[in-house]
């Protein structure tokens, strides 16, 4: 997390976009990602320089030797005047083409655009973004994560960002390995797969080997990194690994941004309604049966055409509501015995139509069934106040007990504030989740019990938690109904005594 002045900083950097007449909050966090990009490119270009001077080995430029002033460390010094049209112009041209053919960002960057207009903003934004720690292996993605948090607005199709420490839950869950194929059929700010990057950094390391030097040319010290986290696997992670899928192109360009600052710097990142018809076909060594694990927070408002809906997905459950479809396509994307951990809000639970009973009866039937985790209402706010749970499961399999847990405290407060309180059930969710066994956890008044799979059916498939837990309850203690009865005539006599003075008053 970031905090004090770098904070500071970038809430002064969001202001300066507000006051220059940029107030949609995508379009701010868009247009920021324009340029923290640019300046990337800049320094990637830098850093492959120097290695090619301690190396020997040559690489793919980004800008030819007629483009060395689209470079970010060249124009930043101009003044607004000349910043503008060079930027839009040229820089912009340059990024929709030849600058990002062959990689995940040229698909996004296609239809960009500089949306800032006033040359004091441009130079403003750009001196400030040269400042921001961007080479910080430990700095620039959380600085993006705050940046993300801004986004306080729902989309029309229930889109909202998921909490990152309800991410991280659900990662520590699964226990990503550095071979997985992982996905997200609706990634949005690509917060999930961020996370599992992340979870791998502090999971699996090895010995770092720097080279260190200055720049000849601009007398700043360089490192380089020629041995690295995860070292072995890094050409897989890089490209292969993640998978992204979105039918917002703004989040995609944002998810990707937000993949590469967090080390991955070609995600598999596609503009695809995962949903639709040409799904399984477009992306067929993607799409399905392919995947090792799946985490995602499908959205929840959506209503589709059975039309537009692929008809393998109608064969297992007919409805035209998104969150159910989602969870089918996701046992569709996944490996046999692959895993996994998915939001819905709570109706998927408990809805009594035919397609809700369906979809429980497949998941615990047909495949293995892990947890239930019962999440508070307020997690979501402020962008929704939806009661939800996080389902775990296995493709194929057997379910013979399925894992519950209570969620009542997840750290934060459960208003639109959502300010750090001291109650957080969430460590214990996960402790309980590695140390489950069936035969210890038969005390359902605790927040972590198990269910068998026979009781579940038995309940037509109702996966609520406020099924099968116990509570204690308090009697209430009360008057003895003789006296509660007596103080009411008591009452009544004085009402009619008032009634016959009011009435003798009147005449």
């Amino acid at each position: 997390m970031i905090a004090g002045e770098l904070k500071r900083y970038i809430d002064g950097l969001w202001t300066e976009f507000w006051t220059g007449g940029i107030t949609n909050p995508l379009t701010v966090i868009e247009q920021i990602t324009y340029l923290m990009f640019i300046r990337l490119l800049d320094v990637n270009e830098t850093r492959d320089e120097n290695r090619r001077r301690h190396t020997g080995k040559d690489f793919r430029r980004r800008f030819g030797p007629d483009e060395q002033d689209l470079r970010w460390s060249q124009f930043r010094h101009l003044g607004g005047d000349q910043m503008l049209p060079l930027v839009r112009d040229r820089v912009f041209p340059h990024l929709r083409g030849t600058a990002l053919r062959g990689t995940v960002f040229g698909e996004f960057m296609k239809d960009s655009q500089l949306m800032i207009q006033k040359t004091s903003l441009l130079n403003k934004a750009v001196n400030m973004i040269d400042r921001l720690p961007l080479t910080d292996g430990d700095t620039k993605g959380d600085l993006y994560e705050y940046l993300l948090s801004k986004l306080t607005t729902a989309g029309i199709n229930g889109q909202f960002r998921t909490p990152r420490h309800i991410i991280r839950l659900m990662v520590d869950m699964l226990e990503p390995k550095p071979t997985d194929v992982i996905g997200d059929p609706s990634c949005g700010t690509g917060g999930f797969l961020v996370e599992v990057m992340q979870y791998l950094l502090q999971t699996y390391t090895s010995p770092e080997a720097v080279v260190e030097g200055t720049d000849p040319d601009t007398g700043k010290h360089y490192k380089i990194f020629s041995g690295d986290l995860l070292e072995e696997h890094r050409e897989y992670i890089r490209s292969h690994m993640f998978h992204g899928y979105d039918f917002d192109a703004t989040m995609l360009r944002i998810a990707a941004m937000n993949m590469m600052l967090h080390g991955v710097d070609d995600p598999d990142i596609h503009y695809q309604d995962t949903l639709s018809n040409n799904f399984p076909e477009k992306f067929p060594t993607t799409a399905t049966d392919a995947f090792d694990l799946i985490l995602a927070n499908p959205p929840f408002k959506g209503s589709l055409d059975f039309e537009d809906v692929h008809s393998g997905l109608l064969r297992q459950v007919k409805t035209k509501k998104t969150e159910l479809l989602f969870l089918v396509l996701i046992l569709r994307m996944l490996k046999l015995g692959g895993r996994s951990a998915t939001i819905v809000p709570d109706g998927v639970l408990f809805g009594s139509s035919t397609a809700h009973v369906a979809l429980r009866r497949l998941l615990l039937d047909e495949n293995q069934l892990e947890a239930v985790i019962s999440l508070p209402s307020g997690v979501f706010k402020p962008y929704a106040g939806v009661s939800t749970g996080i389902l775990v499961f296995t493709k194929g399999g057997r379910t013979d007990d399925v894992f519950f847990y209570d969620v009542e405290a997840d750290g934060l407060s459960l208003d639109d504030k959502r300010e750090p309180v001291a109650e957080n059930d969430l460590p214990g969710c996960l402790a309980a989740w590695r140390n489950r066994d069936a035969s210890e956890l038969t005390d359902r008044k605790k927040k972590a019990f198990m269910v068998s799979a026979n009781e579940i059916r038995e309940a037509n498939y109702d996966l609520s938690l406020g099924r099968y837990k116990k509570r204690d309850y308090v009697l209430a203690k009360t008057d003895d109904p003789v006296d509660i009865l007596g103080r009411m005539k008591s009452l009544n006599d004085e009402i009619s005594i008032d009634l016959v003075e009011l009435e003798g008053m009147l005449g």
